[in-house]
């Protein structure tokens, strides 16, 4: 009887406690075994360059270098790595990034115990996994103007509490203009002032909660 060789896979993500039950999902599978793990971006592609697994399992939000850098760092080097996000965020611009950094997979963290797995050896087998939650929102948003780097920029600022004055400001813009980039922001979010678009942005992914 000829065995087939075991999916190796590598994991990153900062919280021990989920690298612990991923391990044990994946050491407790016959066609797969956890070669690895890291616990922030730099880490993640020292270990890719020593370990070279054929699945990565990668948290988006890591200390130091992003989970979105660290898969930029890795296919600049190995353009063939397979490299599916972990995330506890559902918004449609991150998973919009992580599958033009180069993601076949898309994993929200509540769903590992049902889809962990599976995914898996989709992706080994060289084909695409993506929720059909998070395939929805993105569909949803698909022909939507996306927001301009110097609005999330402006809105990031928003969101720290940040009034139109010092924005401007800080940004070397004129206070019209600032109001301006709000004003194509609503438009674009679909929100009815400065603390509704914040609350949307985080949903979908343009600025982070944390």
């Amino acid at each position: 009887m000829i065995e087939t060789r075991q999916i190796r896979v590598l994991v990153v993500d900062d919280h021990p406690f989920l690298r612990e039950g991923i391990a044990a999902a994946i050491n407790g599978q016959k066609d797969m075994t956890l070669v690895g793990e890291a616990t922030n971006g730099l880490e993640a592609l020292e270990s890719f360059r020593s370990l070279r697994p054929d699945v990565t399992l990668m948290d988006i939000h890591l200390p130091g270098m992003s989970g979105i850098e660290a898969m930029l760092a890795i296919r600049a080097e190995f353009p063939t790595a397979r490299i599916v996000v972990l995330t506890a965020y559902r918004g449609d611009i991150q998973a919009l990034r992580a599958f033009k950094a180069g993601a076949v997979g898309y994993l929200l963290k509540n769903m590992l115990r049902k889809e962990l797995l599976d995914t898996i050896r989709i992706v080994h087998a060289g084909r695409r996994r993506i929720p059909d939650e998070i395939a929805k929102e993105l569909g949803e948003h698909s022909l939507e103007d996306t927001l301009t780097e110097r609005e999330i920029e402006v809105l990031k600022m928003v969101a720290s509490g940040t009034p139109n004055k010092v924005i401007a400001s800080e940004l070397a813009l004129a206070e019209p203009t600032v109001k301006s980039h709000l004003k194509n922001i609503f438009q674009k979010l679909g929100a009815n002032d400065r603390t509704h678009a914040v609350t949307i942005a985080i949903r979908r992914g343009y600025i982070d909660s944390e």
